[in-house]
């Protein structure tokens, strides 16, 4: 009871059905629209509807936040640009897929390792020195799990994370993440490194940025007295 109570005050409550639902089956109100595939989850009404394509959006959700479900390799993934709006990821590996970050959403099963008697699981950690918390896959970098059901099982178990967001998370949520192999990092270190460039071309003054760095414009010098024009020429007249 008490592990519920913990894993309660750090879930929102649409969390667990958005991870349950099955999604990409043909919307049942529009079979033969093109776009009928059932890839979309509405947050506000969580459990209380399943997945719905783009039409059902527009007719009965529209003002509500709603996330779209992608897939790669025949497994659910969501962008982290839409999901880290509304929750906590951090400690979740993310992937770069089609030049867009995303998650899985929940554990996918262990490759299968070649040697004799190797266990799945084993195979697959030995093979990177980050592993999934839960389910031991082998990660990227350096996270805690691999998606964010095994993140959810993390927090019943252990209760130190959160999917609940607090007050300035969503700005800093990319660089929190960790999904860039320390692009956060290395972004601001190369802002801060042309901040520095910039002051020093302004001899180290930062209310000098908005001056013409090269100074004052000085006059042009005074005309040579060897090229000065003595007079107008006057010529002879013709003779007649």
């Amino acid at each position: 009871m008490m592990m519920r109570r913990v894993a309660a005050s750090l879930v929102p409550p649409w969390l667990e059905p958005l991870l349950s639902t099955n999604f990409f089956a043909a919307c049942a109100l529009h079979p033969e629209a093109p776009r009928s595939e059932c890839n979309m989850f509405c947050l506000d009404c969580g459990g209380a509807v399943s997945s719905f394509c783009f039409y059902c959006r527009s007719d009965s959700h529209s003002g509500h936040r709603v996330i779209q479900i992608r897939r790669s390799s025949y497994h659910d993934v969501v962008r982290v640009a839409e999901i880290q709006k509304v929750l906590d990821i951090s400690g979740v590996q993310t992937y770069v897929i089609n030049s867009a970050k995303v998650l899985f959403l929940n554990e996918r099963p262990q490759p299968r390792g070649g040697g004799r008697g190797g266990g799945g699981a084993a195979s697959s950690s030995s093979s990177s020195p980050h592993i999934c918390e839960i389910c031991a896959r082998s990660l990227l970098d350096p996270f805690r799990f691999c998606s964010l059901g095994c993140k959810l099982v993390g927090i019943r178990r252990n209760g130190d994370a959160t999917f609940l967001l607090t007050p300035g998370d969503d700005e800093a949520a990319e660089g929190g993440s960790g999904g860039g192999r320390g692009e956060s990092s290395t972004t601001a270190a190369v802002e801060e490194s042309k901040g520095r460039r910039r002051e020093r071309w302004v001899g180290g003054s930062r209310e000098g940025a908005g001056h013409d760095i090269r100074g004052p414009t000085l006059p042009p010098p005074p005309a040579s007295a060897s090229r000065r024009r003595k007079g107008i020429p006057h010529r002879a007249p013709f003779a007649s």
